[in-house]
């Protein structure tokens, strides 16, 4: 098969030939169809998450076709279509994973860092951690729901019942999200690089009450807000725009420091948290919650053997919407 392989962080991919993976007891063989690139996905390329696999196949917003199972895997058969998330193994018996926390398992093992990913023309999965996909959205349309969405649900249940939403960073995370928020009643503040009219213009589009930079304050003051961009002085930007009470959700895996602040932005109950990885529950719960909104993800899509193009894409902020990898495709934008 054909990939693209990470051998050290900071230095571009590799196109590779390799042999085909052969699942083992309790995985599936997929044929890969289209694959997303997540900002998640960056920091993994460019060392700034310090432990994945090497040699590494990235990717963790995998659609594709089962073409075979492990001897002892029993749920899905050849054909059906399937999507891989970030969370690809836990360990299934220690405390958070008991609790219904496994996102927290010590143990966990996630796709695209120490699990070979999607940046191939195939890849092997715990069937535990793959999800049917709705039947209404295409391969590539689905792609990024399977982190950007199920992130951006999950940071959105941790804001509680906000009605006045802020959203720091606007890409392929936020886009879906804010198309959730809207479905629930609430409003949506944007809030973009300086300067970046066409994310401010992207998020009027989706339905937002109000776009703007970051550093600008919002018409009205915010219930909560969701920080996607990893800049970690975005956090008392954002402590700063929320009501007593209210709570700051970052929805990154990493960030940049956090610069000092005065206590007075976080008192009066205000709250600081984050969303590490998602649960399987996450993504059974927001992949039939799609099309009900119905969400609709606008994407752009790449050859398998543009990734680094994709991925500087990303990196650059030149992209409205999502980037999907698509082996032997060409290269398109569309809804």
């Amino acid at each position: 098969m054909h990939a693209m392989l990470l051998r050290s962080p900071r230095t571009a991919l590799d196109p590779a030939d390799m042999s085909i993976p052969v699942p083992g007891p309790r995985e599936v063989l997929i044929h890969v169809a289209a694959c997303g690139v997540c900002r998640t996905d960056l920091h993994v390329v460019d060392g700034e998450l310090t432990e994945p696999r090497q040699p590494l196949i990235p990717g963790h917003e995998i659609v594709g076709q089962i073409v075979s199972s492990g001897s002892e895997a029993r749920r899905f058969h050849p054909g059906e279509r399937v999507g891989v998330p970030w969370l690809g193994w836990t360990c299934g018996t220690c405390a958070y994973c008991r609790a219904g926390q496994e996102n927290l398992c010590e143990r966990a093992r996630f796709t695209g860092y120490q699990i070979n990913g999607g940046y191939a023309e195939y890849a092997v999965a715990d069937e535990r951690f793959c999800f049917p996909i709705p039947a209404s959205y295409s391969d590539v349309a689905a792609a990024p729901l399977l982190c950007a969405g199920l992130i951006g649900y999950r940071s959105l249940r941790m804001a509680g019942d906000a009605r006045r939403l802020g959203i720091y960073g606007f890409g392929a995370a936020a886009h879906i999200v804010a198309q959730v928020a809207r479905h629930e009643g609430r409003e949506i503040y944007a809030f973009t690089r300086g300067g970046d009219t066409a994310a401010q213009s992207f998020a009027l589009r989706l339905g937002a009450s109000w776009a703007g930079a970051s550093e600008e304050k919002p018409p009205q003051e915010l219930d909560a807000a969701i920080i996607f961009a990893p800049v970690g002085s975005l956090v008392p930007a954002a402590l700063s725009a929320i009501r007593p009470g209210g709570v700051v959700v970052c929805g990154g895996i990493h960030m940049s420091d956090i610069p000092a602040f005065p206590y007075s932005l976080l008192w009066k109950e205000r709250v600081i948290r984050s969303v590490a990885n998602l649960t399987r529950r996450d993504a059974e719960e927001f992949l039939a919650l799609a099309p009900l909104v119905p969400i609709r993800t606008e994407t752009h899509t790449f050859p398998l053997a543009e990734a680094n193009a994709a991925l500087a894409s990303v990196r650059e902020g030149r992209l409205t919407g999502a980037a999907v990898l698509v082996p032997n495709g060409r290269s398109l934008s569309g809804r």
